[in-house]
């Protein structure tokens, strides 16, 4: 089937959906919350996928997004236009902010980093009462109500059911997937690639090393935040345990099992993990097993693909890098004139 028509028959596929007889409350929570992990997955493949950069801190701005949102809606009771912005450019700005520091580090000790910034927002989430209520957890969060008084008194829409919130969450996913795949094609995108395939070629083609990847650490953080702020909008309840490291850990996951720096495969991880979870969520205790091992299971098919498919269902790096001359070309220079290519 030709690509072009791959997104329309997704969309008339996705929008009929809730109208199909099996599509109750429950079925479309659950696809609802693939929807937010498919946001998820798209943001976090920005920074391993597209610039080669481990990030083990992901669910923080996720966290931060959520709870800018929460806070913003229980507290002061700001409109939707006002909320969704104020979290996107809030992620994207602790993003920026974590990011000058540590893109100087490299390899591993980039990646404690980020793992240290998530627990960091843990921490503050649970120990901030006075503003947070700390493990209680923040109740109160109005659901989302679309306002358009201004244009007519009567055209004030208040969600009620999982359908809104489905619809809603299926046009946040299409405007991050059009966004990626916009930046893709784009010269940020191929920046990115050759930053990811040749950190050495690239600065001696006049790419920017550092500069370009704060500006992935801002859009990733931004997209995490975004997909906080509709969950935090969607669920009206938010506690510090739901951003804890595991979040990052099945994140990072569904981008490594789709397959780095695909965006498609990105998509296809989380929907399968999750769907997983879900099966797993029932299964597991009719054996007797605690929810918890669902992980052990998450790990050991993990094992299994890498065994069997190490580059995910849909590897795109081995190839980009492979097929790109002028990749190939500056490492056989630089090698010739004793520089590394790695």
């Amino acid at each position: 089937m030709p690509k072009k028509f791959i997104l329309p028959l997704f969309l008339a596929v996705a929008l009929a959906f809730p109208l199909l007889p099996m599509s109750n409350d429950y079925v479309l929570h659950v696809v609802t919350l693939v929807v937010v992990y498919m946001v998820l997955a798209m943001g976090l493949n920005v920074l391993p996928g597209f610039c080669g950069l481990l990030d083990l801190g992901f669910v923080g701005f996720y966290g931060v997004g959520a709870y800018t949102a929460g806070l913003l809606t229980v507290h002061y009771g700001v409109s939707l236009w006002i909320m969704v912005p104020a979290a996107v450019l809030n992620g994207a700005l602790w993003g920026v902010v974590l990011g000058v520091p540590t893109l100087r580090l490299s390899g591993d000790y980039f990646a404690i980093v980020t793992f240290g910034f998530a627990e960091l927002v843990v921490l503050f989430l649970t120990n901030e009462i006075w503003l947070t209520r700390g493990p209680l957890g923040l109740p109160g969060i109005d659901p989302v109500s679309v306002d358009l008084s201004f244009l007519n008194p009567a055209w004030i829409y208040e969600f009620e059911g999982e359908r809104p919130y489905f619809y809603l969450g299926l046009a946040m996913l299409v405007l991050v997937y059009l966004t990626m795949r916009r930046l893709e094609d784009s010269r940020l995108g191929r920046a990115w690639l050759a930053i990811r395939e040749d950190q050495l070629a690239a600065a001696s083609c006049g790419v920017n090393i550092y500069a370009y990847k704060i500006i992935a650490f801002g859009i990733s953080a931004g997209v995490g935040a975004l997909a906080g702020c509709f969950f935090a909008r969607w669920t009206l309840f938010l506690s510090p345990d739901m951003f804890k490291f595991w979040e990052s850990f099945l994140i990072l996951c569904m981008v490594v099992l789709g397959g780095l720096g695909n965006i498609h495969g990105a998509m296809v991880g989380a929907a399968i993990l999750i769907a997983l979870g879900e099966v797993l969520r029932v299964v597991l205790p009719e054996l007797g097993l605690p929810n918890e091992a669902r992980f052990l299971v998450y790990g050991l098919i993990m094992i299994c693909i890498m065994r069997f498919k190490p580059k995910g269902f849909f590897p795109k790096i081995a190839a980009a890098g492979e097929s790109n001359p002028l990749i190939k070309r500056l490492r056989a220079q630089l090698e010739q004139h004793g520089g590394t290519a790695r």
